[in-house]
């Protein structure tokens, strides 16, 4: 049987690495619900340092940064906007200039202004990164393509954690689902790089099959 293809593949396409000339970065849901609030996730401590140094790359190349985070309910069980849980976590804060944008769906574009901010930069090329990687990046990756952006997902600058199992199932792990949903937005949705290593490299080029 013949190695599985992605749907880019299959139309003779490449992925292709976002170079910070041309991209922006945008960084979603890097908050304390999932740290030190009620939605803890998995391998968060080692994505945040991925998270940061995309940050210090970013910068350091002066791209356009974007940071989004959630605001549920005032008073809600998650992500409530007048607690601490909704707070951005230490470490990959903004600096003065940045731009955040709230939002209260799974996709950052959905009712934001995330769209214009981006317009503002002139940058139809995107570095993701953020949590949950089978969620809000997903969600937000998925419409970034419809929006007429190409995006590059940084996997070890992202995170999930445990689900139960909707068939009644064992539960599927964090590192499984995290993976299965980079695969899915693989096939068609955005080129998934390793690390921020592969962003400083300077980007531009094919992943190697």
């Amino acid at each position: 049987m013949a190695a599985p293809q992605t749907l880019i593949q299959i139309a003779g396409g490449a992925p292709r690495i976002a170079s910070w000339p041309e991209a922006a970065l945008v960084i979603i849901d890097h908050q304390a619900e999932y740290t030190t609030g009620k939605v803890p996730l998995a391998g968060i401590g080692a994505a945040l340092a991925q998270v940061a140094e995309l940050l210090r790359q970013a910068r350091a190349a002066g791209a356009p940064v974007i940071h989004v985070v959630h605001h549920g309910k005032p008073g809600g069980a998650v992500f409530d906007p007048q607690g601490p849980s909704a707070a951005i976590i230490d470490g990959v804060q903004p600096q003065d200039g940045e731009t955040i944008v709230v939002k209260s769906l799974p996709n950052s574009f959905a009712g934001t202004t995330l769209d214009e901010e981006l317009k503002k930069t002139g940058r139809k090329s995107l570095v993701i990164a953020g949590f949950a990687t089978h969620m809000c990046v997903s969600a937000t990756t998925r419409s970034a393509l419809d929006h007429g952006y190409a995006s590059t997902v940084v996997a070890a600058a992202c995170a999930t954690r445990d689900l139960p199992d909707p068939l009644g199932g064992a539960a599927i792990e964090a590192a499984v689902l995290h993976r299965v949903a980079l695969a899915e937005l693989a096939d068609r949705y955005a080129t998934v790089v390793p690390d921020a290593a592969a962003l400083a490299q300077g980007g531009g080029s094919a992943i190697p099959e």
